[in-house]
């Protein structure tokens, strides 16, 4: 899976929280998002795998189906409809990567990039193209 990273934070002292998991997403070849490489942290809850964890892009990212706090709203990551406990990091990060190119405008999570999308196509990929730069490889 080239370009996706998955690792538990490390603290400055070396310990490794495995609550939290430090990500990254490349943007697919061929799409609006190509070239960029996308943080995302998950959060894992005492509860989980029964309960999914919380993915959280940087606040303010643009997309359709990411609320402004950068929470990523995705069925699968839904313990009411879509998770099942079988769902492995590796999948929801592949899910998220799906979801980047291929919004889904029934269940928009913020206003600007549900309206951008919807009734500006162009300028909805100019702003996806500029936001993919923002983001270059870290490699």
């Amino acid at each position: 899976m080239y370009g996706f990273v998955a690792k538990p934070e490390t603290a400055a002292d070396g310990s490794v929280n495995l609550m939290v998991w430090q990500c990254t997403i490349p943007g697919k070849t061929g799409t609006d998002w190509e070239g960029g490489y996308f943080p995302l942290t998950l959060h894992f809850s005492e509860d989980y795998p029964s309960k999914p964890p919380k993915c959280k892009f940087p606040p303010q990212f643009f997309h359709p189906n990411v609320y402004p706090s950068g929470t990523v709203c995705l069925s699968i990551l839904n313990e009411d409809s879509g998770w099942r406990p079988a769902i492995t990091v590796k999948q929801i990060l592949v899910g998220i990567q799906d979801l980047l190119d291929q919004p889904n405008p029934a269940d928009p999570a913020q206003t600007d990039g549900y309206h951008m999308y919807i009734q500006e196509p162009e300028e909805y990929k100019r702003r996806i193209r500029q936001q993919a730069k923002q983001f270059p490889s870290l490699v």
